[in-house]
């Protein structure tokens, strides 16, 4: 059960779930060691013989169906990866991203075409996977994006830049959030898949500079008259981008509550192994009744988290989990792991603030969770409109 008493729920103890995870937890023991790992944050990317490494052990696109060259699993597939990346400490590898976020935008709204063309090539990682939604004058609001997508002929031509695009120096494959008509607001927005190996006009601005997630390569993207053919309209029909958004966006927020409770139980258990070593006044720190105290306060917290982010998981699987509810998740869990990460590295001492200690980095990695995939501010906005 790990260091949180909590029984995996029937759906995730299934006897192929657990030969799968172990299966993953090997992968990244032996290919995401930490002097390789150290490497990626020390160059801001993760090389990009990872990915081929990942889609050959059979991690990519696991929940797409085996037709399109996936693995045919399903979300729990996914899930067993988010938790495996975060308790193995593979901070800044984007497969999540790739698996649970791009690849089911082609699979619910591509066109059957659109399927067989990209889906396979994601699969084997010949194709790596960015969504560009963020805008340097839009963040959360995304009916505020303005790079456009004009018509010519049987062409679309994109013009605008993105910024904190996640895999943005590696993807090669990009679905851009561009209005296909300016005057109709969100029902002028559409999504546009780019092949960027040899676009003209596409163009990789910085790897940008980070707090944290070294390793992660988010970069702003430009396109400047980038022509794509009117088949890469996702979908086939103009002015359903801000409606395919909005029908993904509980996954996506479930995918980051899922690593948060990651995050949280690998603190607690990197935590409580280290106060249960380390000695202060003639007696390990475990011994001291605060410790005891912050630790019983933050691991009855995270068992909360475990049992409610297992309930949403369970919802999704049956297909009711709702904007509500995911936003739900998505904030009180970002909010609470960096509360309990930040407990945590205090009884570190002086050697939590020291980069060799993976809680520090933790710290850092962990501060995003909170503004990505709709700012925290925003979930409560959403969540108020259900009272």
């Amino acid at each position: 059960m790990g260091v949180l008493n909590v029984e995996k729920p029937a759906f995730m103890a299934e006897e192929d779930l657990n030969i799968f995870e172990e299966a993953v937890g090997r992968f990244f023991d032996e290919h995401a060691p930490e002097q390789r790992t150290a490497k990626w944050r020390e160059d801001g990317v993760v090389e990009r013989a990872m990915w081929t490494e990942a889609a050959e052990a059979g991690l990519s696109c696991l929940s797409i169906p085996e037709e399109y060259g996936g693995m045919g699993g399903d979300y729990r597939h996914e899930v067993v990866l988010m938790e495996q990346l975060g308790k193995k400490g593979v901070d800044g590898f984007g497969l999540s991203l790739h698996n649970a976020i791009v690849a089911h935008y082609i699979l619910q709204y591509g066109s059957e075409e659109q399927k067989r063309r990209w889906l396979p090539r994601m699969a084997t990682c010949e194709l790596v996977s960015a969504i560009a939604m963020t805008e340097p004058g839009a963040g959360s609001d995304l009916q505020g994006v303005r790079t456009t997508a004009r018509l010519d002929g049987n062409q679309y031509v994109i013009n605008g830049s993105k910024t904190f695009i996640t895999n943005g120096q590696t993807a090669n494959l990009i679905v851009v959030v561009a209005k296909t008509d300016p005057a109709q607001g969100a029902r002028g927005t559409s999504l546009l898949v780019v092949e960027t190996d040899g676009a003209e006009g596409f163009e990789r601005g910085r790897n940008l500079d980070k707090l944290g997630q070294e390793a992660a390569d988010t970069s702003e993207l430009f396109f400047n008259d980038v022509r794509v053919p009117t088949a890469n309209l996702l979908g086939g029909d103009e002015g359903q981008g801000f409606f395919q958004l909005m029908g993904q966006l509980p996954q996506e927020r479930l995918n980051i509550a899922v690593q948060a409770i990651a995050q949280i139980e690998r603190a607690l258990a990197l935590t409580i192994d280290y106060v249960k070593q380390r000695q202060a006044f003639g007696k390990k720190i475990i011994d001291f009744q605060n410790t005891q105290f912050v630790l019983a306060e933050c691991k009855t917290e995270a068992t909360v988290a475990r049992v409610f982010v297992n309930h949403c998981i369970e919802q999704h699987l049956a297909g009711k989990l709702d904007a509500a509810t995911a936003s739900m998740a998505k904030y009180w869990l970002t909010d609470l792991e960096n509360k309990i990460i930040d407990r945590c590295l205090q009884l570190f001492g002086g050697f939590g603030y020291m980069n060799e200690y993976p809680i520090s980095r933790m710290y850092r990695d962990s501060r995003v969770q909170r503004i990505y995939g709709g700012a925290n501010e925003i979930m409560k906005v959403l969540i108020a409109r259900t009272l």
